[in-house]
């Protein structure tokens, strides 16, 4: 018997079509090859990306040059331009602003064809070190509201380029996506006087059956109203509410570990699937919320979306959570 299950956080429900449930198996394709040519993101192409606003790299080198372990450039054909005033205007019922944000690209390895599962630790940790310090630095800037972070693997995912690589957008306005979980999590915690997410981290702890990994600070587990086949939220254990408020790079390593641990899970069970992840996160200026956590979720795309999601809000997923969290703590790598 198919279930309808409601998202505790935003009231979202969620169909659990569990009569035509799939084993991993059924989600292997073949997969989109990407066009060949020169690799803009290589080392030694440094002159086809725009200047680079950010770089790791080892030892005492130069400040420029193809000695780098990761860099950060402005994207360069961005969804929002960083030059500008927002200008908002109403046109009768309508409004609107000037399209002002900052668009980054963050290039992870200077390896091309190396994912985040062929990484090490320390490779894997400078990326979310990155994060960090671009979302802090575009922080001060008061035309921003919100930072978004996030990854598209595989051209199905979105990706354009092969090189591995994830963004950073810079927004004027906080997404309705993030807004509805702050809202949602803020009515919790003024009923209970508690924050949600500690709460399902708790019972999902206790109860055992969706919790697919786990390290010191964080928790990898099967949300209860997955929208997507083998979808994953990795939370810390403690609560916080901003990516950024970690302040040693250390704190970073457990992230990594994890995030290490989930991409070979999903690389030997689903035969290296497209995904997207993306950090969700208080707002800027919002560092210390009580009622909101931050956390990192990660969509392998294995179904796709048809009228009846987009016409009705509700996502249909084959493959129950408890089912997928089986399989994927089965997987040894």
């Amino acid at each position: 018997m198919p279930e309808l299950r409601k998202d505790p956080i935003i009231d979202r429900w969620v169909i659990i079509s569990t009569e035509r449930g799939k084993r991993p198996v059924f989600f292997i394709e073949e997969k989109s090859p990407f066009k060949e040519g020169v690799c803009p993101l290589c080392p030694g192409n440094e002159y086809m990306t725009p200047p680079e606003i950010f770089a790791i790299r080892q030892g005492n080198p130069p400040l420029s040059g193809s000695n780098w372990r990761l860099r950060v450039v402005p994207n360069k054909f961005p969804a929002l331009r960083i030059e500008g005033n927002l200008d908002k205007e109403g046109i009768g019922l309508y409004d609107k602003m000037n399209g002002i944000g900052a668009h980054e690209v963050i290039i992870e390895t200077p390896v091309h064809g190396e994912t985040i599962s062929d990484m090490d630790i320390g490779s894997i940790q400078n990326i979310f070190l990155a994060y960090r310090e671009r979302s802090i630095d575009l922080s001060r800037d008061k035309r921003f509201r919100y930072i978004m972070i996030f990854k598209n693997h595989g051209s199905v995912a979105g990706a354009s380029l092969d090189h591995s690589h994830s963004q950073l957008i810079a927004l004027p306005i906080v997404p309705r996506r993030v807004s509805e979980e702050i809202n949602g999590s803020l009515n919790y915690y003024r009923y209970k006087d508690r924050c949600i997410f500690c709460d399902v981290i708790a019972q999902e702890t206790e109860d055992d059956v969706r919790v697919v990994y786990e390290n010191e600070l964080f928790i990898a587990l099967s949300p209860f109203a997955s929208r997507f086949p083998f979808e994953l939220w990795v939370l810390p254990k403690s609560h916080e509410s901003s990516f950024i408020m970690h302040r040693q790079a250390d704190s970073y390593f457990f992230l990594s570990q994890i995030i290490s641990v989930v991409m070979k899970k999903y690389v030997k069970l689903l035969n290296a699937p497209p995904y997207n992840y993306m950090i969700h996160t208080a707002a800027v200026g919002d560092s210390d919320l009580p009622h909101y956590h931050w956390h990192l979720e990660i969509i392998p795309r294995l179904t796709k979306m048809a009228g009846f999601e987009w016409g009705t809000g509700f996502y249909i997923n084959p493959t129950p959570p408890e089912e997928a969290t089986v399989y994927l703590k089965e997987t040894n790598i």
